[in-house]
């Protein structure tokens, strides 16, 4: 059984605390700040909850399907793409050191 690639938001402007319970005893508690993105890996059937803390303690925020925060893996690797050139160093030849003369004050 593999493991799914999951991405949380806190779009609130107050620290959540999110907490993953999966099957096999799997379980993961994170702080996420306002505005943070958290990448987790859990198992497949887990349930995520996000918590607060309000005036009388510990607040349920709201109860998300793991599923539900898959975060889209790319169909293909990105390829390196090569810039045109013929692969020389662009140092000025007349400098006195190899950083060109760019770097030298004047």
């Amino acid at each position: 059984m593999g493991l799914l690639s999951c991405g949380y938001r806190n779009t609130s402007d107050r620290m959540v605390i999110l907490r993953c319970v999966g099957p096999e005893e799997f379980f993961l508690e994170r702080v996420v700040f306002p505005f943070e993105l958290l990448s987790f890996q859990c198992p497949p059937q887990s349930e995520v909850k996000i918590w607060t803390h309000g005036l009388g303690g510990p607040e349920l925020v709201e109860s998300i399907q793991a599923h539900e925060l898959l975060i889209e893996s790319p169909a293909s690797p990105a390829q390196l793409e090569a810039l045109p050139g013929n692969g020389q160093h662009l140092v000025d030849p007349d400098a006195d050191d190899d950083l060109g003369s760019w770097a030298v004050a004047g």
